[in-house]
């Protein structure tokens, strides 16, 4: 895939096949169907926002995924460039509304990406008009995006989606030992895909089953 020089590296697990649809049919089935035009995702932390946006970027030649938080502090010129990609996706604009200089370079790659219709993705955890944009034009225009909100996944979809992850990976992630990383620890996606990250490590090294005793054991080292 063709990225830009600061673009942010894409997580390679991150796939339309590796997401638990749950109750977000309509998002993902928006996401296959964009290939021009813009659409704004929003929705809670856990709800699988970058997942998506960084599955789709991975399913379009010439993309660019931007992650506006870790990307701010090295200014807008990050985004030079953009405008004339195949694709690009914008995540976490909280991180850069209200700083004018952001607000303009977003502006413009607004206007460059629409008059021409290339495909763009614009994300958040609240939709456009609640960020605390200075330049009206700005708000009014993301304002304007057709915007499909994510839904986090309930207790049942979580077990499934970790499961899935597991299998996908060659291991067997029994119910007991998903409820357990539920009752133990954070409930949000981010963090339980983190802790079968590292679970995952430890069962490679030790050539061990992901059962509850074996979790027990190493998140207690």
């Amino acid at each position: 895939m063709q990225q830009l020089p600061l673009g942010v590296r894409l997580n390679d697990r991150a796939t339309f096949a590796s997401f638990l649809t749950g109750g977000n049919q309509r998002a993902v089935a928006a996401l296959h169907e964009l290939r021009e035009g813009m659409l704004y995702l929003y929705g809670p932390q856990g709800s699988g926002k970058s997942h998506l946006l960084q599955a789709w970027c991975a399913s379009m030649a010439g993309s660019a995924y931007f992650e506006l938080q870790s990307l701010r502090a090295l200014g807008p010129s990050v985004l030079e460039g953009a405008e004339r990609l195949a694709a690009v996706a914008l995540d976490g604009l909280f991180a850069v509304a209200g700083d004018a200089d952001w607000e303009r370079a977003l502006f413009r790659l607004y206007n460059e990406r629409d008059a021409m219709r290339l495909p763009t993705l614009w994300a958040d955890a609240l939709p456009a008009r609640e960020l605390g944009w200075k330049l009206p034009d700005l708000r009014s225009r993301l304002d304007a995006i057709v915007h499909v909100g994510l839904a986090p996944l309930d207790e049942s979809q979580q077990r499934a989606a970790l499961q899935l992850r597991a299998a996908q990976r060659g291991l067997e992630l029994p119910e007991d030992a998903a409820v357990y990383l539920q009752r133990h620890f954070p409930r949000d996606m981010g963090s339980l895909y983190g802790l079968l990250d590292r679970l995952d490590e430890a069962a490679l090294r030790e050539q061990r089953r992901l059962t509850t005793p074996f979790i027990r054991e190493v998140m207690g080292r």
